[in-house]
């Protein structure tokens, strides 16, 4: 693709070189606003190479003499697939004469996807695959969260007034003297399927505060034609946890799931939500209390399964999946 200030296009320089055929290059250039040696340039090109030498080239040089020789590459693939150490490896090549840095090895390793020794089997071929998490039905896996956010003193916070101003400091006195601080828990059901959300701010995240959640979320999504939960997809947080939860999920005739520990991308269709409600709500407006905050997640999150396109549902909003009706909001949102 051009570069955002390239004057002509692939067929604009084409003409370009046509005209050139019967006039002077200069005069041609000085006509379409490019200095006389790029066009000069494409027509060498296209004398050559003809209308494909007219197409953009990358930026990678040509020739690379500091390039790591293939013969070492398919020696650095053998002695990994042995389960060898990355610097083992190095140590060996410089016994062998080949000047080769630690860091290119590691380099290397990655790139032919052996980085992970306890991803190869015995003969050293890769035990995994990248893929996908894929839910093939509505309802096939519900993904939960927890966001935690500060709490919004009455009248705004730091990133209304500013820092140090007189209503942050007065804010912070407050807290010294028993004022309520602390945060507000962001609970969040999202439908793998449809991409369907729904959101409410709860004091905390005890069990019994994720119990009542699900409940909520669960007649949320019947009432857009969701009516049964194959599997809940959740971190290894102390309310998920617990064994109220776990019955709480079983209750509902699903099964209950935990991501590997310390692998957030196994949630991530939740995690990515909680990043859009982050971009576009939490910290795009100045909220000027926490119930002010509450309602415009409340807002946002109708206009979020009603009206925004969405990615993953082909550039349409996740409630266009789903057998429901469409809300009244308009479908714009500030």
């Amino acid at each position: 693709m051009p570069h955002r200030n390239a004057p002509l296009t692939e067929e604009g320089r084409l003409r370009l070189v046509r005209r050139c055929r019967h006039r002077p290059i200069a005069h041609v250039a000085a006509e379409a606003g490019v200095s006389r040696r790029c066009l000069g340039k494409w027509v060498a090109r296209h004398r050559e190479h003809g209308d494909a030498g007219l197409v953009d080239r990358s930026s990678a040089p040509v020739h690379r003499p500091t390039r790591t020789p293939e013969a070492v590459v398919a020696r650095i693939e053998q002695l990994r697939q042995k389960k060898w150490s990355a610097r083992r490896i190095t140590t060996e090549l410089n016994n062998d004469g080949v000047a080769i840095s630690l860091s290119t090895v590691t380099r290397w390793v990655r790139r032919l996807g052996l980085s992970r020794l306890d991803h190869l089997d015995v003969d050293g071929q890769p035990l995994r695959k990248p893929g996908t998490i894929t839910a093939h039905w509505p309802g096939h896996m519900v993904h939960l969260d927890v966001k935690k956010v500060g709490r919004i003193p009455d009248g705004g916070g730091w990133r209304v007034h500013g820092r140090d101003s007189a209503e942050h400091k007065a804010a912070d006195r407050a807290k010294t003297t028993g004022a309520r601080a602390g945060y507000t828990y962001l609970h969040s059901a999202v439908d793998g399927f449809s991409r369907l959300a729904y959101t409410e701010p709860l004091p905390n995240e005890t069990a019994a505060t994720a119990v009542a959640f699900l409940a909520r979320a669960r007649a949320f999504f019947t009432a857009h034609g969701i009516t049964r939960l194959t599997r809940v997809v959740t971190d290894n947080g102390a309310c998920y946890r617990s064994h109220a939860f776990g019955r709480a999920v079983t209750g509902h005739g699903a099964r209950h799931q935990r991501i590997k520990p310390y692998t957030p991308k196994h949630n991530g269709k939740v995690e990515r939500y909680q990043r859009s409600m982050a971009g576009e709500v939490l910290y795009a407006h100045p909220w000027t209390s926490e119930a002010h905050r509450a309602e415009g997640i409340g807002i946002w999150l109708i206009h979020y399964n009603y009206h925004r396109p969405h990615t993953a549902a082909g550039d349409r909003p996740p409630a266009s999946r789903l057998k429901t009706g469409v809300t009244n909001v308009m479908s714009s949102y500030n």
